[in-house]
């Protein structure tokens, strides 16, 4: 099945270039509510599934006994720019567990926020694994093995007990198998599975809603999803298209973006779940993508449909700022 094209981007008036892709909607009880393309074709979903794997960070008691807040938690479920409070927020949650960033085991880059990188360089300093993006997502696994009492050297690896923690409770809430035949390594070190794109879409429908989850699970799942909402900055950036997107309606609104062109997200109010995955990768043309189909379901609150349309068109610009084009939702979205 080939994907259909859910975004144009052009120069001037022609269509330079386009991106395919599919999109999930779904509701809790893994009912299609809207889908274009090829929702049952499996994807990794990277980073978008953040919020299912700090799960056990809540589960397990240790964000009440290191008493994590909303920022904490928010940035567990980031993808975070690597601006200061990002890096300072991380190293106070492993200091709480009497760790420090050595313990982490996600890698270092430069921060994704650009002035943050100039700063950093200016100081005379070099990036650590606290600057790594998944910094809070592993800080929130490293407080998780020291409150449960699991030794946390080589947490990262397929077969470690947090490792399991993390792929039970994404089998639980997506409802499809993650076995070793759809594992791969993510760029963090951990290990990600490739499932269909509606199972994820089903999945945030369950987190945002309760549905399906159980007790205890549905609580520790809209705590983190809440936790997102309040704090946008916290578990993406500044400028970040996470942080623009859940701004523009707060408390009703969870996107996360992955890498290579994923995105999930939910409407709580609609019990509903999204997912999507662009062709190509592009991140551009994700964010254009799921803008687009937030529009589309909030219709009804014609301010806020107007302003997501509006994200959901993004300038093209040339080295002196001047507009030479833009990104747009293709006909097959809009």
């Amino acid at each position: 099945m080939t994907n259909p094209v859910l975004v144009e981007v052009l120069r001037g008036s022609i269509v330079e270039s386009a991106h395919r892709g599919a999109i999930a909607v779904y509701d809790a009880a893994g009912r299609t509510v809207w889908e274009i393309g090829d929702t049952a074709k499996p994807v990794f979903p990277r980073s978008a599934v953040k919020a299912i794997q700090a799960l056990p960070l809540v589960e397990s008691g240790a964000a009440d006994a290191y008493g994590f807040g909303n920022r904490e938690l928010a940035l567990a479920c980031a993808s975070h720019s690597g601006e200061p409070e990002h890096v300072e927020t991380a190293r106070s949650m492993l200091a709480k567990a009497g760790l420090d960033e050595v313990a982490l085991e996600c890698g270092s880059h430069w921060p994704g926020n650009h002035g943050a990188t100039v700063a950093l360089a200016r100081s005379g300093g070099a990036p650590n694994a606290l600057h790594n993006n998944c910094s809070g997502k592993h800080s929130g696994f490293l407080c998780t093995c020291c409150h449960s009492g699991i030794a946390h050297r080589g947490y990262v690896a397929a077969g470690h007990k947090l490792q399991d923690m993390v792929r039970d409770a994404m089998e639980a809430v997506t409802g499809a198998a993650h076995g070793v035949d759809h594992c791969g390594t993510d760029g963090c070190s951990i290990p990600t599975y490739a499932v269909p794109l509606r199972s994820f879409a089903t999945g945030f429908a369950r987190m945002a809603t309760g549905e399906r989850l159980g007790a205890e699970r549905a609580k520790a799942a809209q705590r983190l999803l809440w936790a997102c909402m309040a704090e946008p900055f916290m578990m993406s950036g500044t400028g970040c298209a996470d942080e623009r997107l859940m701004k523009a309606a707060p408390g009703r609104i969870f996107v996360k973006m992955g890498a290579e062109g994923v995105y999930c997200a939910a409407i709580p109010e609609l019990g509903l779940g999204i997912a999507l995955k662009c062709d190509d990768g592009a991140i551009r043309a994700a964010e254009i993508m799921i803008a687009g189909v937030l529009a589309k379901l909030l219709a009804k609150d014609g301010e806020l449909a107007a302003e997501l349309r509006r994200q959901a068109v993004q300038p093209i610009l040339s080295r002196n700022g001047v507009k030479v084009g833009e990104l747009r939702p293709a006909d097959a979205l809009g």
